[in-house]
Formats: C-alpha cells, sequence, structure tokens
C-alpha cells in the first residue's frame, strides 16, 4: 500500500478508536450512580499501534485490488479504571475525571476529523492541478 493510502487508514482507524472510546465514557457516565459498576477505558495509543500495523491477507486475484486492513480496532483489551477513592458501593466511576476524558476524546475526535477532511481536501487539489 502507498503512503497515502497508509496516512488515511491510520487517520481512520484513529476516527473509529476515538469513537469508540466516547462510547465508552459515555456508559460509565451514565452509570455513576450504578451500585457496583467498574468504569472501563482502553489505552489509544496502543489500540492505534495495533490497529496502524496489523494487516490481513486478503485474495487478490487482479492487479487493482487493494489489500485488505484487520479490523482489531473493534476488539480493543478494555482495562478497569482503578478509583483514586474507593465509593461505598462498589461503583468506580469518578464523574469530574470521566467527564474531563470525555471532553478531551471529543476535542480529539474533532481534530482528527478535522485534519482528514483537510488531507483529502488537499489531495483532491493535488489531483485536480487546482491551487489552493
Amino acid at each position: 500500500m502507498n503512503a497515502i493510502g497508509q496516512k488515511l487508514d491510520v487517520l481512520g482507524a484513529g476516527l473509529k478508536l476515538r469513537a469508540q472510546r466516547q462510547q465508552l465514557l459515555a456508559a460509565n457516565i451514565a452509570n455513576a450512580d450504578t451500585p457496583g459498576y467498574k468504569a472501563v477505558d482502553f489505552d489509544f495509543a496502543s489500540a492505534l499501534n495495533r490497529a496502524a500495523g496489523s494487516r490481513i491477507g486478503l485474495a487478490t486475484t487482479r492487479p487493482g485490488h487493494l489489500s485488505g486492513r484487520a479490523n482489531e480496532y473493534a476488539n480493543v483489551a478494555l482495562k478497569y479504571r482503578i478509583p483514586a477513592q474507593d465509593s461505598i458501593d462498589g461503583n468506580t466511576v469518578e464523574i469530574d475525571r470521566e467527564t474531563a476524558l470525555f471532553t478531551e476524546n471529543a476535542l480529539a475526535y474533532q481534530a482528527r476529523a478535522q485534519f482528514l477532511g483537510d488531507t483529502i481536501r488537499s489531495m483532491r487539489l493535488a489531483i485536480s492541478g487546482q491551487q489552493q
């Protein structure tokens, strides 16, 4: 695969991972008052490295066929969050921490989506030979 395809794959994988993490953080926030609920998260950097480096071998029967990418970011290793202070009911959600992580992740998602859009726009301009 060429460098452009690899860059787009990494950016796309990052968006999918950010979206998945956003769902996990939202579930943590939603269960802040659920007795016994254990907050979960995953290491974004290692999940992105796995998603960016993983390839699966698909049969390419013609020169124009593209090889596929493994969908490993759908199966990230979830880890339980260790709270700074234990709660009486066994719930490990710390709402301030989860809200901060949720906001940080949303901003990172937005920045990555903007960067992906700008990258595609730049490529389209380069292909068409237009000036920016």
